[in-house]
This record gives C-alpha cells, sequence and structure tokens, in this order.
C-alpha cells in the first residue's frame, strides 16, 4: 500500500514541536534543541528512518511513564582542558548530546581538539545533528554513540551490539558541508516497517529471522537480528564503537543498553577537532573543495551519472524541503495534531498540501 505524505510550513512545525517540548516538561532552551534536533533530521533523512519529528509522541509516552528525565541534570564529572566525562542522569539523550558537544568545541578552541564522553543517557538522534553543531563552530566533528543489542555479531544470530551510529562533519567551499552518517547495521527497523507498510520485499542483507537465516521478508526481518554493514567489519566496528563510548565511561555497553526501559544505560562519545588549530578556516575548506572535486572528477560506472561526495545527496534534499515544505508522512502528521489537542498546544501546523516528489 502506498504511503502518503503531505507538506508542511517549516516555521509552524518548528514552532509546534518546540512547545511541544516545552509542555513535556522541558526548559524553554532545552525544547528548542530538542525540537531543532528532530527538524534536522527530518529535512535531511528519509522519513522511514525514524529519527524525525514522530518522536514527540514517543517522549510524551516515556515521559508520562517516569522512564526518562526531561530536567535531568548535566553532570561533568571529571574533566582535563581536553577531556570530560559527562553523566547524563537518564535525560533525553539529544539534549545532554548537545551540550556534550558545546563543551567539546569550547575545549577545542584551548587545546585544538576537545572530547566528552556521555554516560547513563538514552537515545541521542542522529550523529548527523552533533557532528554538524561542531562543523558549526569551525571544527571537525565526530559523534557516535552505542544502543541497544539488535547486530548479530559476525557468525552468530542474536543481537550482541547496537546499530552505534558514527556521524563525521567538516566544512568545505561547496556551499554544504561533507557530512558522513550511517548507522553500523545496513539498515534499521525503521525502514523495514516502512516497506512493510508498502508491502514490499527488502534486500536480503538487512536482517536475519529469529532462526538466524537471511530473508527478503521485513516482517520476519523485524523479529530477528540485524546485519552488519561490511559483513564483519562493520560488527568489529560496532564492537569497538561499544569500547569507545560505554566500556570506557563506566556506562552500559553490549547487552546492557534498553535492557531495562526505565534505565536505558547509552554512552556516547562528541569530539570536535579545531581546524584554526592547523591552518586558516578559509584554506580549509579551499581544500576541502579541492579534494572533493577530484572525486567527483572520476569516471562513473555504467548506470552512474555523477559521483556524489559524503553529505550531498542529504544537502539537496534539505533544499528540496526547505523549497516546497517539509514532508510529513500522512500517519505521523494526524498522530502529531491530535498530541498538539492532547497537550493543549497554541502552536498548529500548517499544511501547505500534498507531498508530490518521486523520491525522498
Amino acid at each position: 500500500m502506498a504511503i502518503t505524505l503531505t507538506n508542511v510550513d517549516r516555521p509552524s512545525l518548528e514552532r509546534f514541536m518546540s512547545e511541544g517540548f516545552e509542555a513535556l516538561g522541558l526548559t524553554s532552551g532545552d525544547a528548542r534543541i530538542f525540537a531543532d534536533a528532530l527538524i534536522f533530521s527530518e529535512l535531511r533523512f528519509h522519513p522511514g528512518h525514524g529519527q524525525g519529528v514522530r518522536r514527540l509522541r514517543r517522549y510524551q509516552e516515556r515521559i508520562a511513564q517516569k522512564l526518562v528525565d526531561p530536567r535531568a541534570p548535566f553532570e561533568v564529572v571529571k574533566e582535563s582542558p581536553a577531556l570530560a566525562l559527562v553523566d547524563a542522569h537518564n535525560g533525553i539523550g539529544t539534549v545532554a548530546a548537545a551540550k556534550a558537544m558545546k563543551l567539546a568545541v569550547e575545549k577545542s578552541k584551548v587545546c585544538g581538539i576537545g572530547q566528552v564522553i556521555v554516560r547513563n543517557s538514552t537515545h541521542y538522534g542522529s550523529s548527523a545533528v552533533h557532528a554538524c553543531q561542531a562543523m558549526e563552530a569551525g571544527c571537525i566533528g565526530i559523534a557516535y554513540t552505542n544502543a541497544g543489542p539488535e547486530m548479530a555479531p559476525w557468525g552468530g544470530r542474536e543481537g550482541a551490539v547496537g546499530t552505534n551510529p558514527w556521524g563525521i562533519a567538516a566544512p568545505t567551499s561547496l556551499g554544504f558541508p561533507v557530512v558522513m552518517d550511517f548507522a553500523l547495521t545496513t539498515a534499521g527497523k525503521g525502514m523495514m516497517l516502512w516497506h512493510a507498510r508498502e508491502g514490499k520485499k527488502m534486500p536480503t542483507d538487512w536482517a536475519l529471522t529469529p532462526a538466524g537465516e537471511v530473508t527478503d521478508d521485513p516482517n520476519a526481518a523485524m523479529q530477528g537480528a540485524l546485519l552488519a554493514i561490511g559483513e564483519y567489519k562493520g560488527y568489529g566496528l560496532a564492537f569497538m564503537t561499544d569500547v569507545l563510548t560505554g566500556v570506557i565511561s563506566g556506562g552500559g555497553f553490549g547487552l546492557t543498553p534498553y535492557a531495562d526501559q526505565a534505565r536505558l544505560d547509552v554512552s556516547h562519545s562528541l569530539t570536535a577537532i579545531d581546524i584554526e588549530w592547523f591552518m586558516p578556516l578559509e584554506t580549509f575548506k579551499a581544500r576541502m573543495g579541492e579534494f572533493s572535486e577530484m572525486v567527483k572528477s572520476r569516471a562513473t560506472r555504467p548506470g552512474f551519472s555523477e559521483i556524489l561526495i559524503p553529505g550531498e545527496q542529504e544537502a539537496r534534499r534539505v533544499a528540496k524541503k526547505s523549497a516546497a515544505g517539509v514532508p510529513l508522512d500522512d500517519d505521523v502528521l494526524k498522530d502529531l495534531v491530535t498530541l498538539g489537542t492532547e497537550l493543549g498546544l497554541s502552536a498548529r501546523i500548517e499544511a501547505l498540501g500534498p507531498y508530490r516528489e518521486d523520491r525522498l
């Protein structure tokens, strides 16, 4: 069955999300951080990834059940000029990560590099959000996190490590930054659910059935473990991401994250590298433009019309969505409107018309 979408006015969506998070108990500043992050993801990614505004409902449920603290303290447990260890106290992971990256940037301006590791946190959203935060401050941003054990280790059929996504962002002279952002699984369960809703089969390298067999049935895959990118290489990266986050921070790792819904025990790492420590920012941007053109100038394979650099496709997607409105899954839009009534919000999401683009 085809999934329908509606374009909505971006400023009205931003106001709605900010007011919504304030109604859930976040401070106005934290509500804006969270709303901006979800809008960023909604613009940048396919809606099937599930990292966008639909999460307002999820957090309304978790906060109502007291599974996450909307006003949790951001505690710096230990720090040096370049490093810090933070306890998020089971607060909003996206907000904790944003504050941690802000601290990492501040440290990078003193030491050339700043790294902040966060423990006792929750889901932090898209890694690109946090990597781009550092990029906008004239740094190379690196953000990664562990997650619930959805990925099967190489040779196994049960989940042992998380999707453990990474994001790396750097400024360029091209009018958009280069941004690498991906989970270490071939796909997530959000995209499997999207395929199931459309009645479509999925690629056989996405996930296993509970019995450990490869499958193209997204409904069967939803019950099994996810597969790593690059087979054993992706699994190795996911394993080491747990080492660099949960193990070293004293937080959760492996089977621990998400085992207790009242304490997700997720850990993140946020790093900022100050470009000016190495060279003038404009020189770096020019060199990035030169490097990008080198790559894009190479001959294409049959079936390809151009070579893209990391983040280029997403930049085009953001431009299209910004011009025509933010396309929302109609089921998500309907639920947000209902939630706005439940929360007594004054802000309203302004619909602009049906989404007509062929490609998301």
